[in-house]
């Protein structure tokens, strides 16, 4: 009973990784060990890109495979690196492969970086239904749906664009028990707690120093190299956002970098999901990359809280959002176990001890 007890929850990278060395999770090229994340392992791009009419899921009985060959338009070949175009949509095999568990499921997320840069990048399955959702049990291969929608961006392949996470049995927080973990391990500063079907975040629009909230992707810009770190010059892409009076409007059809008013922290027994509120708080969507690894804004993990940086996109009307507005909610999971790595402490984080921040590829 103890055992089962100790394997119910998001499943840690030593879990992770024992998934690889026995087959589970596996792949033509080794799966390397820098994929493996506190609670996720990140997906590569295979060798080609699908150019496809639209976005679509395989459905019932229906493999991605001969789904693909209905909408094809062309192929693009991703070996000596391409071009993905803005305002295209792009499906392209990963190079791992699934053979799950009947008791393990696993949802799927873009990564930091490639929610930073509007990089819509959702995961595809044989017969699936939802996008980033995968059945227990499921065998097969994985595809990446990617749609740049600010930038176009050249990609190579074994380039990680998502991750993926997986979970056995029930390992969400009710919120009497997100709020008594809040009351041991503060979960969020900065405001209060708001805790509603997960704990709720807002908007910060009135920074501490200077007059700078936020960042708009500008419409017509050059080609982002993904594999260029701290290369580009944040003025060629983006509009820096200021204002001095705890609001702004936010386009139609327009791409946001913004920051949460609160700190965040994601203890190290747990793992977080960020999702967006509720429909009827306004005209918009926030952040494309949901996952929160455990250790995230941990004092012992270098990050003493770390507030969340929110992509943002107005949808068909002008919004105003001011200061201190709750615009999503982070939903907190229970680890299967401690992992054996934490965020921002035995791996490279980008992100740990953040503020308002732009994708690695930019110089700060």
């Amino acid at each position: 009973m103890h055992e089962e007890t100790a394997m119910t929850g998001v499943l840690a990278s030593q879990h992770i990784e024992a998934m690889i060395a026995e087959g589970t999770l596996f792949s033509d090229t080794p799966v390397l060990g820098a994929q493996v994340q506190p609670a996720s392992l990140d997906l590569r791009l295979g060798n080609v890109a699908y150019r496809v009419r639209a976005s679509f899921l395989a459905g019932h009985g229906q493999s991605v495979a001969d789904r693909i060959e209905e909408f094809v338009m062309h192929s693009v070949d991703l070996s000596a690196g391409a071009v993905l175009e803005k305002g295209c949509v792009y499906v392209v095999p990963l190079m791992e492969q699934l053979t799950l568990p009947e008791d393990v499921q696993a949802i799927a997320n873009a990564k930091s970086s490639t929610g930073r840069l509007d990089l819509l990048t959702r995961l595809i399955t044989d017969g699936g239904t939802e996008f980033d959702r995968i059945a227990q049990g499921y065998a097969g291969p994985l595809y990446a749906e990617i749609c740049p929608r600010s930038f176009s961006v050249l990609v190579r392949p074994g380039m990680r664009l998502n991750q993926i996470r997986f979970r056995k049995g029930r390992s969400v927080l009710s919120d009497p028990e997100l709020s008594a973990l809040h009351d041991s391990d503060i979960l969020v500063s900065g405001g209060a707690a708001v805790i509603s079907e997960g704990l709720g975040f807002s908007v910060d629009l009135k920074p501490a120093q200077g007059t700078l909230v936020g960042y708009r992707a500008k419409p017509h810009t050059g080609v982002i190299d993904l594999d260029r770190i701290g290369a580009y010059d944040p003025a060629e892409f983006w509009e820096e956002l200021r204002t001095d009076k705890g609001r702004i409007i936010l386009d139609p059809d327009a791409f946001y970098i913004l920051v949460s008013r609160e700190a965040v922290h994601i203890p190290p027994a747990y793992a977080a999901e960020m999702a967006p509120y509720f429909a009827m708080v306004g005209e918009f969507r926030v952040h494309y990359a949901g996952f929160f690894d455990p250790g995230f804004g941990h004092a012992e993990a270098g990050g003493h809280g770390s507030r969340g940086v929110l992509e943002v996109r107005c949808h068909e009307a002008p919004f105003v959002l001011e200061h201190g507005q709750i615009v999503g909610r982070l939903v907190y999971e229970r680890m299967a176990a401690v992992p054996g790595q934490l965020y921002g402490r035995e791996i490279a984080s980008n992100y740990q001890g953040q503020g308002l921040k732009l994708s690695k590829h930019f110089r700060d």
